[in-house]
């Protein structure tokens, strides 16, 4: 990057959802008022195009499309809908794209140079665990567990919670063909109807060492729309008599350890409990697969505390309505208003959308965890 060029950060913080929205074409639509702004498409004849109409947020940085229960901000917009902008080209980079057209908003010259055109990736090969080398966490062994330290470390996630779930991750390396090794934190995906057989991973990688976050997706080839990572899975899936539901197996193993005495004291709950991780926005396929097995089984909504993860909630009634499921038997599990996830939850981190919003008014309630107890004892044990 070259001095003067504009970061995505630097997009962020100054452009709102807004300024995409009109660039993209859209017009407000003053019928639904100021307070929460929404905006539509119109045809060639000036009518309103039914469906075609996007929510703004009240931080101004994202919007949503309630019949998609997703949420955008300035960057996943441009880069899902990138034919409604001057800049789009058949094949144009999305990156390049978000880069043009923020830009172009924010007046700010860009460097002409061709156009890079991505050739789209075909006949993907689907997930086979043979393609990767495994290593896993041995609760006797100390030396296997060493390698597991730097992706739990900066999570809170302590030796005890590795351990309670030490049958469901492992480390996943793969080979690419010049000889490039790729290692991330994999936490096997299956479908409900065949637990047994892996169908995917959710990866996580080792947090980069400036703290500006980490590698975060699937392995290539994963079964993304009806693959779940199901953990404590103790017994046949139809026969649990409870589900949590996470968009991450961070947050889930995150909850463990925050309930962790309390399900310890009661081994008949821990015994017929799973955790389970759509790894990301759920999909119909996910919930409709586990709920096909489980439809006796209390279903626990642990999904993040923002409006995309009150969309899922809505959601997953909304499926459990139509197949049948008791509305008893789907149930909500609240977390504090002041954390985004369960992972904030445990490494006390607070949501910064909810400060702005509270300034002045509560003071953030600050929860104990275990991750500060454990991190002195962790690091001159793995060391």
């Amino acid at each position: 990057m070259r001095n003067g060029d504009l970061t995505y950060d630097d997009f962020l913080q100054r452009l709102n959802i807004q300024d995409i929205l009109i660039d993209a074409g859209y017009h407000l639509n003053k019928r639904d008022g100021l307070r929460y702004p929404s905006y539509v498409r119109m045809d060639s004849e000036g009518r309103r195009i039914r469906g075609d109409k996007f929510i703004v947020m009240p931080n101004g940085k994202c919007c949503f499309k309630a019949q998609e229960q997703k949420v955008y901000n300035i960057i996943s917009f441009i880069k899902e809908y990138p034919q409604f902008f001057a800049e789009y080209r058949a094949g144009v980079s999305p990156d390049r794209l978000v880069n043009l057209v923020c830009n172009r908003l924010l007046n700010h010259p860009i460097e002409e140079r061709s156009t890079r055109i991505i050739q789209p990736k075909r006949d993907v090969k689907p997930f086979d665990i043979t393609d990767y080398e495994i290593h896993r966490f041995n609760p006797q062994d100390r030396d296997t567990q060493k390698k597991f330290y730097p992706f739990f470390k900066h999570r809170g996630i302590d030796l005890y919670t590795q351990y309670a779930f030490h049958r469901d991750f492992y480390l996943a390396t793969k080979v690419r063909e010049d000889g490039t090794r790729y290692t991330n934190l994999a936490f096997p995906m299956s479908l409900p109807k065949d637990p047994g057989t892996v169908v995917g991973l959710e990866e996580r990688g080792r947090p980069r060492p400036d703290g500006s976050g980490s590698y975060k997706g699937k392995a290539e080839g994963s079964n993304s729309s009806e693959g779940l990572w199901i953990a404590n899975l103790k017994s046949d899936l139809d026969s649990v008599g409870g589900v949590a539901w996470f968009e991450s197996a961070y947050d889930a193993m995150a909850f463990y350890q925050l309930n962790r005495e309390q399900i310890k004291s009661n081994p008949d709950l821990s015994r017929k409990s799973v955790y389970v991780s759509t790894g990301g926005t759920p999909t119909e396929g996910q919930i409709k697969g586990m709920l096909a097995v489980t439809p006796e089984a209390h279903h626990y909504l642990c999904f993040d505390n923002d409006a995309a993860g009150r969309l899922f909630v809505e959601k997953f009634k909304a499926i459990a309505g139509q197949m049948n499921i008791s509305p008893e038997n789907i149930r909500e599990f609240p977390i504090l208003p002041c954390y985004k996830d369960w992972n904030d939850a445990l490494l006390g981190k607070t949501n910064p959308e909810y400060l702005k919003e509270t300034e002045g008014l509560v003071n953030p309630i600050e929860v104990r965890h275990s991750g500060q107890d454990e991190e002195e004892r962790q690091t001159s044990y793995h060391r």
